[in-house]
């Protein structure tokens, strides 16, 4: 064991002198630089060169004692920003000064960012990665990014608004888009967010975003006032959900998403994420380290031009839109139809609270109401007027009628024909008790009888001269109907009329007066009548009564099912439930809930008084919580260091180029590719050595990946 321990060492020493040169250096005995050059320039498994326009951002690694040559940094440029002069500062740096030029290469971007960026309001919701892959000095970093872009945008409540969405294996919202609307308050909430370790469930996470953070409880604007919704993701490995549906949907509901990756990041999967084109909303970093200076270029993203400031041909007001401009006016004007140029507007179409007219007037208004009502005090509205106070024509009674007045007459006149003045009336036409005829005399009146007939003792009835003889046949002066009474006769009329006081002459009439079996309403209909009901009842099959309409419909207090009885409702509970005592509320009839009937496509299991479905092996529950689909085993978890690769309902593991796949089908180590030495002993003894280290090297990953395994099994059972 001794021995192994010196060798160890030993070869820790021969690792930090660069003479292998075959396993990667650690970290801690480095300082990095950084620099960046387009994505096409680096084949990788998981970057396709084709990808022309993304970004990807390079850490290189230089040891303590080393200095960088001026010919290890290219001229580059990210957005606005130019890494013109590197060469010349470094090669006045002394020795160990690598911090410095870092240092000094972000604040550059930094400094970029924070200019005067007049973007245009938008909901931006981050959407954060932070599971056990994110070491927390990266997190660090990546809330660093997260800080840099809070200060290149204006934050408000009329601005920018910012969200945050914090995932691994779950899903934390750490503050809404209606929480913080300053710059100090953001960052500072930025900095106190903490990893949440485990997985990575990004599909889970923009369902959240979508759902939660996008909405106008949570501080999100109607879409109507022209305010974007965009997402920026930030992760570092491949989602073990699904995202492809998700992402789908929430671009569908407007949200512009942005994906980022890191390090072991899936292209493909940030693909299914981003928003078209790929071009402009896919970027990928080698490392957080350098993922700060991508501030810059989704600076140039959301930050639109001042169009106006560069030059406008507006008369009044010039406003900026996007990357180009529009005109106003000042007030008292309007736009011309050229876009440009304003004349004075009239005051009424500019807008006022008169009630019925707006009369110009120089540069203000007045206003007027229409005929028949009159201006209040308010100057604004109108209230009907007493258009008979206000002055008629009428001879004798002048009565107001809508916004208008009619005339009448007194007792024992008639209206003119000019509706205005009176004659005296015929009295007959008034009325009268005369059996047969009445003769006008004077202001009054005489009765008569027909010819056979003597005027009674009452000077209003007659009585036949000679009884026995069909009186109507021998004449008569109904309108309609005649029928003999003794020794007179009386006039009827048919259905649908009715008999004027003259006793003679028919009116139609109003049927419903006449008498109607209507339950609610009757309404007449030339001359007859039809039966309707009230509001909120329906007319039966008899034309005649009528119903509660839909008694569940104007409201219920049942838990599960209303049902319609009468003029009232009953209550009834869904499969698998009891009616309570109260005959409203619904408890469940058994213990075995999926045996009272379930939805479940595959399997139901009981879980309390409910239960949930699962899926058989080889296949994965959809969001529905109810069917199946077949499922891609790599996005369900896998445990292959490299690459997963899906086998029909299982996987297999592949490693990375340059590496070989161990024995255990899982780990992947180095290829060897030792140097020809002189001295072959030594060259050999080395080789046996390094066997060694990588043996107890691979057995150690083994068993983290296994205690990993583990304490992925124990949360996912504690999140049932």
């Amino acid at each position: 064991m001794t021995s192994l321990t010196w060798g160890l060492l030993c070869f820790i020493g021969i690792l930090a002198s660069g003479t292998l040169g075959i396993f990667p250096q650690p970290r801690s005995q480095h300082r990095q630089s950084h620099s960046v050059r387009p994505l096409n320039s680096r084949v990788s498994p998981q970057v396709p060169s084709r990808v022309r326009q993304h970004f990807e951002i390079k850490s290189t690694e230089q040891t303590s004692d080393e200095v960088a040559s001026a010919e290890s940094f290219q001229e580059v440029q990210l957005g606005d920003y130019s890494n013109r002069g590197f060469q010349q500062q470094q090669q006045s740096v002394r020795p160990g000064a690598n911090n410095y030029l870092t240092q000094e290469s972000r604040t550059t971007i930094i400094g970029a960012t924070r200019s005067n960026c007049r973007n245009r309001p938008i909901d931006l919701v981050f959407i954060i990665d932070s599971s056990r892959s994110v070491r927390p000095a990266e997190f660090e970093k990546a809330k660093e990014f997260l800080q840099d872009m809070v200060d290149s945008l204006e934050i408000g409540s009329d601005a920018t608004r910012v969200g945050l969405v914090n995932y691994a294996s779950t899903v934390q919202i750490e503050f809404l888009l209606k929480t913080y609307f300053d710059k100090s308050s953001l960052k500072q909430a930025l900095a106190r967010v903490e990893p949440l370790a485990s997985g990575t469930m990004t599909g889970m996470a923009i369902k959240t975003a979508m759902e939660k953070a996008f909405t106008a409880e949570a501080g999100a604007r109607a879409s109507s006032v022209n305010i974007a919704k965009v997402a920026i993701i930030v992760t570092d490995g491949r989602p073990q959900d699904k995202v492809e549906e998700v992402s789908a949907a929430a671009r569908a509901s407007g949200i512009e998403i942005y994906a980022v990756g890191v390090d072991r990041a899936d292209m493909m999967s940030l693909r299914l994420m981003a928003s078209p084109p790929h071009d402009d909303h896919v970027f990928y970093v080698e490392t957080y380290g350098v993922i700060e200076k991508l501030t810059s270029k989704f600076r140039e993203t959301l930050c639109g031009l001042d169009a106006c400031a560069q030059g406008h041909s507006c008369q009044h007001i010039c406003v900026n839109s996007d990357n180009s401009y529009y005109c106003k006016c000042r007030s008292g004007y309007v736009l011309n139809p050229d876009k440009k140029t304003c004349s004075r507007s009239t005051t009424c179409a500019q807008g006022h609270d008169c009630q019925h007219f707006c009369v110009n007037t120089d540069d203000s208004y007045i206003c007027k109401c229409r005929l028949g009502y009159v201006l209040n005090a308010d100057e604004k509205t109108c209230s009907r007027s007493d258009a008979c106070a206000h002055g008629h024509d009428c001879q004798h009674i002048c009565e107001n009628s809508e916004d208008s007045y009619i005339c009448k007459c007194q007792v024992g006149y008639m209206l003119n024909a000019d509706l205005k003045t009176c004659s005296r009336s015929d009295t007959c036409d008034q009325i009268h008790d005369c059996q047969h005829f009445c003769v006008t005399n004077g202001d009054s009146y005489i009765c008569k009888c027909h010819e056979g007939y003597v005027l009674n003792a009452d000077q209003k009835t007659c009585s036949r001269l000679f009884s026995g003889s069909d009186l109507c046949a021998n004449g008569h002066d109904c309108q309609q109907i005649c029928v003999n009474n003794d020794d007179s006769y009386i006039c009827k009329c048919q259905v649908g009329y009715v008999l004027n006081p003259d006793m003679k002459t028919c009116s139609r009439s109003d049927t419903c007066v006449q008498g109607h079996d209507c339950q609610h309403i009757c309404v007449s209909i030339d001359g007859l009548y039809i039966c309707k009901c009230r509001e909120g009842y329906v007319l039966n099959a008899d034309q005649k009564t009528c119903s509660h309409s839909d008694a569940c419909a104007h409201g219920h207090d049942c838990q599960h099912i209303c049902v319609n009885s009468d003029d009232s409702y009953i209550c009834k509970c869904q499969v698998g439930y009891v009616l309570n005592a109260d005959q409203k509320t619904c408890s469940r009839s058994g213990l075995d809930a999926c045996a009272q009937g379930h939805d479940c496509q595959h399997i139901c299991i009981n879980n309390g008084n409910s239960y949930i479905c699962k899926c058989r092996v080889g296949y994965a529950l959809n969001m529905d919580r109810k069917t199946c689909s077949r499922s891609d085993a790599c996005a369900h978890g896998h445990d292959c260091q490299h690459i997963c690769v899906n086998s029909d309902d299982s996987f297999i593991c592949q490693c990375r180029v340059g590496y070989v796949l161990n024995a255990d089908q899982k780990t992947c180590s180095q290829e060897m590719r030792s140097e020809i030495t002189q001295d072959a002993c030594m060259c050999e003894a080395q080789i046996v050595f390094q066997k060694k280290v990588q043996s107890t090297i691979h057995e150690l990953s083994r068993k983290l990946d296994e205690l990993s395994d583990k304490v992925n099994l124990i949360e996912g059972q504690q999140q049932y």
